[in-house]
């Protein structure tokens, strides 16, 4: 018997993507208004990114310095998901920087660098700190 095989029409639909409401709290990722913003290097004292905030914006991020490599983008997982976890406990942006200092240990893969808390005009200073290119 020779039979041609179709496909299944299902294989060729559109797929469609619609916005599912609910998920994990977040901070905004946009501000274009003055921020605070800490500097976190790794134990070898390289700067690997930064972690920024604002309040009125209840808005926060972090920003991995990409010339750091694939070991600087590993580690700031752990800064995002503070970033996170603070957000879900209903923490204001920038008291997520100062739980960050406090909870600092140089001993770790990275840290808070020492004296490091910063203001800058926008996110987007931060950014260009982060990747200058």
């Amino acid at each position: 018997m020779n039979r041609e095989q179709r496909p299944n029409p299902r294989l060729n639909e559109d797929l469609l993507f619609n916005v599912a409401p609910g998920g994990p709290p977040r901070y905004s990722h946009l501000s274009n208004k003055p921020v605070r913003y800490l500097t976190v290097a790794d134990s070898h004292g390289q700067v690997i990114g930064y972690v920024w905030a604002n309040d009125e914006d209840d808005a926060a991020g972090w920003e991995v310095r990409k010339a750091g490599g694939d070991e600087a983008f590993n580690k700031g997982a752990r800064w995002a998901r503070k970033l996170h976890d603070a957000k879900a406990r209903g923490l204001a942006p920038t008291a997520a920087l100062v739980e960050m200092i406090q909870e600092s240990d140089p001993t770790k893969s990275s840290h808070v660098v020492p004296g490091a808390l910063t203001e800058a005009p926008n996110a987007d200073v931060v950014r260009r700190l982060a990747n200058p290119t």
